[in-house]
């Protein structure tokens, strides 16, 4: 059985009636169950209780914040804060919320994870299969939309309960004026660490908006689709590690089923694929030129505005450095490396260039396609101010 994770339990379906129903359990829904995608996501989200409504005070005063954001990001980074043609809006929402548009927004990738995931059958040898053989496989047929199910869901309410809003994992979500902000985790994180609550409020909508600003560029946006879609597209799967995990289950034992299907590292089978590594530079340096601008606009904007903004860049730095089974998890999933030498790497990037070449140097960078930095080039802003033939002061 997992163990508790830090935001509760990462067995979900414990003390739930998710099987009082087989036939619908195991109704086919494609690669990955998303009836109970979406009830195990609730359920992690809000670790089974229930959850009321944003408060109408906080959704005010978070809404005059993001105007003010929204205002300085738009004048500062030259980029348009709304991406999809209409107004831009900072929507606070429930956990379970968040979780639920997790699935939504991340449908397509995590149907590809899961055709990826998915086990394979025997491949016709001329000779028939043995008996055992043959149960096993159909078993793993019929099981593996409801452990992906599951595995999503876990994903989703995992992330709900510890991001301040939608862009702490660089996940691309489709082309939308709205962010989301998880008003409970802000409270939670700000009597956390003991920081300004509006202040926290404000610095959340700067992040939320530049991300949003940058991750809107067309060219930015369907570059990190493909670069995640192909990864998670490219697993290599270890049919002995899964058949040994399906040989865990009684089919008479209920709990069995819970015991395995609720566990986040059944998905641990899933090898990583010589395809994966290969494309693994190129995620990293995509995310790393995401990161090291947004923080380096944060400096730039957040310090004329918020008194505690030091004091908020030592929380927030250990807030998404700090490991759990379940980023762990995330991470693997989807090739994303969120660790303190990620975040080095893109701090000492963007300062390179601004030192090499000035302010608006970072700017080239959502210019066009040809301006994304090359993973050497990360490493070298020099390498990457000569080939758009920028050159140094």
């Amino acid at each position: 059985m997992p163990e508790p994770g830090p935001t509760g339990p990462l067995n979900p379906f414990e003390g739930m009636p998710l099987f009082g129903d087989l036939a619908r359990l195991f109704a086919s829904q494609g690669p990955l169950n998303w009836d109970l995608a979406r009830q195990v996501a609730v359920w992690v989200a809000t670790e089974g209780q229930p959850e009321g409504n944003v408060d109408p005070l906080e959704r005010v005063r978070l809404e005059e914040l993001a105007r003010v954001a929204e205002l300085h990001v738009a004048e500062h980074t030259g980029l348009p804060t709304a991406v999809a043609g209409g107004m831009l809006a900072v929507t606070p929402v429930t956990r379970s919320t968040w979780a639920l548009r997790a699935l939504q927004d991340h449908r397509d990738l995590l149907e590809r994870l899961a055709t990826s995931l998915a086990v394979p059958g025997d491949p016709d040898e001329g000779t028939a299969p043995d008996a055992g053989t043959e149960l096993l496989g159909g078993i793993a047929q019929l099981l593996a939309p409801v452990l992906l199910g599951m595995q999503a869901g876990f994903m989703a309410g995992h992330l709900s309960r510890r991001s301040l809003g939608q862009y702490d994992v660089l996940l691309p979500r489709p082309p939308s004026d709205e962010v989301l902000v998880v008003p409970a985790n802000v409270d939670e994180f700000a009597d956390r660490w003991a920081l300004p609550v509006d202040d926290l409020r404000l610095w959340v909508c700067l992040r939320e908006i530049t991300h949003h600003a940058v991750l809107g560029r067309p060219h930015v946006h369907e570059r990190l689709t493909d670069l995640v879609g192909r990864y998670v597209s490219s697993f290599e799967v270890d049919s002995g590690g899964v058949e040994a995990r399906l040989g865990e289950i009684d089919p008479t034992d209920i709990e069995s089923f819970q015991s395995v299907l609720g566990d986040p590292e059944a998905l641990l089978g899933a090898i990583q694929s010589d395809a994966q590594r290969a494309l693994l530079p190129r995620i990293g340096a995509l995310t790393a030129a995401v990161t090291g601008y947004v923080d380096h606009v944060m400096g730039s904007v957040g310090r004329r505005l918020i008194g505690s903004y030091d004091q908020l860049l030592e929380a927030f730095r250990r807030h998404l450095v700090e490991e759990s089974p379940g980023d762990t998890y995330v991470a693997r999933l989807f090739g994303l490396q969120p660790d303190q030498a990620h975040y080095d790497r893109a701090t000492a990037f963007a300062e390179g260039v601004v030192e090499r070449a000035g302010e608006r140097a970072l700017d080239r960078l959502w210019s066009s396609e040809r301006e994304l930095p090359t993973a050497a080039e990360i490493d070298a802003p020099g390498l990457w101010l000569a080939r758009i033939d920028l050159p140094a002061d």
